[in-house]
């Protein structure tokens, strides 16, 4: 049975007594107490100045510290030459004469305003980035490991094929040996088959003039004919000489050249690898960025002619350059300036890119929805990320170098965002605090400055914003522009230097552009789009909207 004095579904009880409740508090001696127990708490020891109040209002009498030069008196004053509290003794003692000497509680106030900033930066910076840091060096490890694997898999892969070219050259040189055998066997072989029909020969002369010797018939004897002088003629003695195998001496440091060797591993320390993380901007922020205002009427700068039967996707290389990816599975490389096509990359299986992005060190990043694969493009396309039972589709980049990818389930009723660094899975958001679905049919992605993931949920016909942590910030569902008034159908999504986020509406020909908090800015851009899909932004806040109405790229100039 449980104590009921001690149960914590029970409610406080007395420190003297312990059965009645707790109605008062000394604050002085930091005692609970029930309010027939308060003159026998204050009668124990008269000594101390008991400041009793009421059991909600305790910690409100500052307990004043005890002086170290004069026993049982209180310090209310403290002395900043000398950087201690002072009691009313050591002030008439002369001992501090001349010294600056503040109230006490002053000095508290202005000692718990400091503390309560660094309690602050703790919190909110510090702690927080050692925790990320955590989870970088963690992520480090994990991704260590993998590679460390991949390295180890790749030499016994080499070992194999060595040790598949030399049982191919052993058996070249076993079936060589049997063929020589073979050949001067069958030399041989002939050899005494010649040699046994002589002495077949031999034998039948033999009998045939022992016949002739033992009967008087003389036309028998007159018959027989000498052949002793061409047997005498011996045949020729055939000496096989056998092929003789020539070891070369093996030595290991030649072998081991020819086999391959290990670079070198290192671990540098980069003093300034990590940066304070806050809520308030991003890490590669540094400083706000100057405050750009919205023009009353976007412009159109260019318009890139991209050649797809259906374009759907567009991302920044730099200002110069933008990749294009639409309904087959070629990715191109488009000139801005010049509108010109510098390079085409096919996809590794063959299937059109569902997204695409580029990363921080300029690499191409795309989504095969069909393969279940991410994908990026180095010197050649590697895979990245391989699913099961999900599809991928919308993709980012993030600021700290992490992806972040949509993706759909199999029978797709389930919709989440997963963050990863390189192949490790790091963060999976899809819930949201009581436990339902914060997707329907989450489509793109992208990260705000202020850390936010936002995605494009076509199916809830919504942008759902999340904060880093994965919690639900705000969902944006539209407002419709009177001259279209179809349903907001929201696809690419992206963000800008002021944290705004613009979303291609496709129904309704126009991009909407929303605060970071989700307040709709009164701006449409519109400037004669067709169906936008795939947007991106350059460093310069200029926007390049994929249109599928007509498979061309614009860039318009909306911020001043």
């Amino acid at each position: 049975m449980m104590d009921p004095r001690t149960s914590a579904q029970d409610v406080m009880r007395c420190d003297l007594c312990e059965t009645a409740v707790v109605q008062m508090h000394c604050d002085t001696c930091l005692v609970n107490l029930c309010k027939a127990c308060v003159g026998e708490h204050i009668s124990t020891d008269e000594s101390k100045d008991h400041k009793v109040v009421k059991f909600q209002a305790r910690k409100s009498t500052p307990l004043y510290p005890t002086c170290i030069s004069h026993a049982k008196e209180r310090c209310e004053m403290f002395c900043k030459q000398c950087d201690i509290p002072v009691c009313a003794s050591c002030i008439e003692s002369n001992e501090h004469l001349g010294h600056e000497l503040s109230k006490i509680l002053r000095v508290m106030d202005k000692k718990k305003e400091s503390i309560t900033k660094e309690r602050n930066e703790l919190n909110d910076t510090i702690y927080p980035t050692y925790q990320a840091i955590a989870s970088d060096v963690q992520n480090r490890m994990s991704q260590l490991e993998k590679e460390y694997g991949d390295l180890s898999t790749a030499i016994t892969k080499h070992g194999e094929d060595w040790h598949r070219e030399i049982d191919k050259f052993v058996q070249k040189l076993k079936a060589e040996v049997y063929e020589m055998k073979n050949t001067q066997l069958q030399t041989l072989q002939k050899h005494l088959n010649e040699i046994n029909k002589t002495i077949s020969d031999i034998k039948e002369d033999i009998d045939t003039i022992e016949m002739a010797t033992d009967t008087n018939d003389l036309s028998k004897l007159f018959s027989v004919t000498s052949s002793v002088h061409i047997y005498r003629n011996l045949p020729d003695q055939i000496m096989p000489s056998l092929p003789k195998f020539m070891p070369k001496k093996i030595h290991k440091e030649e072998l081991f050249k020819l086999f391959g060797a290990l670079s070198s591993s290192s671990l540098t320390l980069d003093k300034y690898g990590y940066s304070m993380k806050t809520t308030q901007k991003s890490p590669e922020a540094g400083s706000s960025p100057p405050v750009k205002q919205l023009l009353d009427q976007p412009e159109t700068v260019i318009t890139i002619d991209t050649g797809y039967g259906d374009l759907y996707n567009v991302a920044c290389l730099s200002d110069e350059e933008i990749w294009t990816s639409g309904n087959d599975s070629t990715m191109k490389l488009y000139s801005i300036n010049q509108g010109s096509l510098l390079k085409s990359i096919r996809t590794k299986s063959g299937n059109r890119p569902r997204d695409i992005a580029v990363t921080k060190s300029g690499d191409l990043v795309y989504t095969d929805y069909d393969d279940r694969t991410v994908n990026i493009v180095k010197k050649k396309i590697e895979e990245v990320i391989r699913l099961q039972n999900w599809k991928p589709k919308g993709v980012c980049s993030t600021s700290s170098g992490d992806l972040l990818v949509v993706m759909y389930s199999d029978d797709k009723k389930q919709t989440k965002v997963v963050r990863y660094f390189g192949s490790t899975e790091k963060q999976i958001i899809q819930l949201d605090d009581k436990g339902n679905h914060l997707y329907q049919s989450g489509s793109y992605t992208t990260e705000n400055r202020n850390l936010d993931i936002c995605v494009s949920d076509w199916g809830a016909r919504a942008v759902v914003v999340v904060n880093q942590a994965g919690k639900l910030r705000f969902r944006y569902t539209g407002h419709t522009p009177n001259m279209n008034n179809k349903p907001f159908y929201p696809l690419g999504i992206t963000t800008d230097s002021q944290s705004h986020i613009l979303t291609a509406d496709y129904n309704n020909d126009c991009v909407h552009i929303i605060d970071q908090d989700g307040q709709f800015t009164p701006l449409y851009i519109d400037c004669g789009l067709s169906e936008p899909c795939g947007l991106c932004i350059d460093t310069n806040d200029n926007l390049f909207v994929a249109q599928n109405g007509n498979n061309k790229v614009k860039k318009v100039k909306y911020l001043q």
